[in-house]
């Protein structure tokens, strides 16, 4: 895994580098994640933490905002 300096600068360019929007994303994914839903990314819910999990999934492109923010409704 890249040190999570890298993935959180890849995450915030994948949304147009607006932290509010990033940081929305990774709470709702979160807590989605904290509610049983499965990572998109092979990581381990149970030794990483939801919102490293969130940041990982955006920063490879599998959630993006507009899909996310649709899915949710």
């Amino acid at each position: 895994m890249q040190r999570i300096e890298e993935i959180t600068a890849k995450a915030l360019e994948r949304m147009g580098n607006d932290r509010y929007r990033l940081s929305l994303v990774v709470a709702k994914r979160a807590e989605q994640l904290a509610n049983g839903a499965t990572p998109l990314v092979s990581l381990d819910k149970n030794k990483i933490k939801f919102a490293d999990i969130a940041l990982c999934e955006i920063a490879e492109d599998k959630i993006t905002l507009e899909g996310f923010v649709e899915s949710t409704r």
